[in-house]
């Protein structure tokens, strides 16, 4: 090709793995582009932890001869591929952002990055995350912060805070993500990308220690819903190991299925009826809908009686907390940072009786949510109740003049959802009221993927005719001139202090 290293970037994953099928993009250099960018951006956004370069070319060689051969290519054949770093990658540093794992150095891929490598995506990168990925600011002691590609001060969300901020500065074309609270959804939409939510079991996890749990799910982030879409695609396919693991076609998500949005039933609501939600995103929501409504079939008010969300919520994600981490916390507890012990701490006061009681609520919300999508293909609503905030800030302590009991309530829009069980997607749209990222949350009904991709997708074009409404950029070439090194201030031990040789060789940023 004769386009430029930013040229490249600037192309969509579909465009390059299309290119790159056709002979037109070769794979090395597609990733040479990518390192170059990684290593221009990063430090004003701090996105990128470990990185594995010297291998990732010499994959990106491999895939260019097997394309040169005219060979059937899988579907994400050379597209560089950013990893959520709480997902192990064998012989590459993962590190959960925490002290105690700064040194640890996988011997094999976890079970989604493993379906990713054989379906052709050449792991590049480990993205940041908090400490055990708790919270939605992407900080932690080993690696620091991750700040929001529109203004580096500021939060990138979390906890795939460093995959949203990759995508967005077009270090890589695609990347992993993960969700319990609104770990994908949020950093998409703070960053202006998109993230999706999947089913549980859609995406198989051998990772989750509670098989049978559904709060937690992996996830695909693109920069647009048909990356999304391809990623997702490439994703799926039942584990017998993974319990709630079901089978399904990665046709039924990619090519996407057409979408008539004049017929489009939606829902849409400010806050589910429970949720703090600031006035300036109320605005700008509102905004959103009244765009959206001409044209739709309908798009009505929607009511939920979802008063029981916050308490369910605080079993179930404490019990998860207590099956991942009450050993660490038993033997090594100063390894762990002040949200993951909060969660333990908490699960210590819960009983089987509230455990069942919360199990009876989520119930109680997800068959809400199936009376809703009898009536309407697609429930709206904010991803997010407040602007980024700084990231010195651990979390948003205050929202519409309310105080959060705790660091996750501000998470609550997102979490509500979960608690259905229902897929849901942030789909960026324009910018609010202090130039920042604004992220629509689009709900699908039960394991509704397919649909819930192509009314995105829809929308997307639709609203791309706007500039108000488009997915907005971030200046790349202003973050280039201006690095921010206190990003990485609150880095208290040193990455690599004990890594094993395999991983140290990769591990430098």
């Amino acid at each position: 090709m004769s386009e430029t290293p930013s040229d490249i970037l600037r192309l969509t994953a579909v465009e390059m793995r299309d290119l790159i099928g056709a002979r037109k993009l070769s794979p090395v250099e597609l990733m040479d582009a990518s390192i170059a960018r990684i290593e221009a951006i990063n430090p004003a956004v701090n996105a990128i932890a470990a990185t594995d370069f010297e291998r990732a070319r010499t994959q990106a060689k491999r895939a260019e001869a097997l394309a040169m051969q005219g060979a059937p290519l899988p579907p994400l054949h050379g597209l560089p591929l950013g990893v959520k770093d709480l997902q192990d990658t064998a012989d590459l540093l993962t590190t959960f952002g925490n002290v105690g794992l700064r040194g640890y150095v996988p011997r094999t891929d976890n079970s989604y990055v493993a379906k990713l490598r054989a379906a052709g995506a050449i792991v590049t990168a480990k993205t940041n995350v908090p400490d055990m990925g708790a919270g939605a600011n992407t900080r932690n002691p080993v690696w620091g912060a991750t700040g929001n590609p529109f203004n580096p001060l500021l939060n990138a969300g979390g906890s795939s805070g460093g995959s949203a901020a990759a995508l967005a500065t077009d270090m890589l074309p695609i990347c992993t993500g993960s969700d319990t609270g609104g770990s994908l959804r949020i950093p998409s939409a703070l960053c202006g990308i998109v993230g999706l939510r999947p089913s549980p079991g859609l995406i198989t996890n051998r990772s989750r220690v509670l098989g049978w749990s559904a709060i937690s799910v992996l996830g695909p982030m693109g920069r647009n819903v048909a990356d999304t879409a391809l990623l997702l695609s490439a994703s799926v396919g039942l584990d017998r190991h993974d319990p709630l693991s079901y089978d399904a076609a990665a046709g039924n998500f990619w090519p996407l299925p057409p979408c008539d949005l004049s017929k489009l039933r939606v829902a849409f609501t400010e806050d589910f009826g429970f949720c703090a939600v600031s006035a300036e995103v109320r605005r700008v929501f509102q905004a959103r809908v009244a765009a959206l409504s001409p044209l739709v079939a309908r798009c009505e008010p929607l009511t939920l009686d979802m008063r029981d969300a916050d308490r369910a919520f605080d079993v179930i994600r404490a019990e998860s907390f207590v099956a991942a981490y009450a050993d660490t916390w038993r033997k090594a507890p100063d390894t762990l940072g002040p949200n993951v012990r909060a969660n333990i701490e908490m699960a210590a006061a819960f009983s089987l009786a509230d455990r069942a009681e919360a199990q009876v609520m989520q119930t109680r919300i997800a068959r809400q949510f199936a009376d809703a999508f009898e009536k309407y293909d697609l429930i709206v609503a904010p991803v997010t109740p407040v602007t980024p905030f700084p990231w010195t800030e651990l979390y948003a302590k205050e929202v519409d003049d309310q105080t959060m009991r705790n660091y996750y309530q501000w998470l609550a829009l997102c979490y509500g959802v979960t608690l259905s069980t229902h897929p849901a997607l942030s789909l960026p749209c324009g910018r609010d009221e202090h130039g920042m990222p604004f992220g629509l949350q689009m709900i699908g009904p039960f394991r509704g993927e397919a649909s819930l991709l192509s009314a995105a997708h829809a929308v997307e074009q639709a609203f791309a005719l706007d500039t108000q409404l488009a997915r907005p950029l971030p200046d790349v070439a202003a973050l280039a001139r201006s690095p921010e090194p206190s990003l990485k201030s609150i880095v208290t031990h040193p990455p690599l202090e004990g890594a094993a040789e395999a991983g140290a060789a990769r591990a430098a940023v």
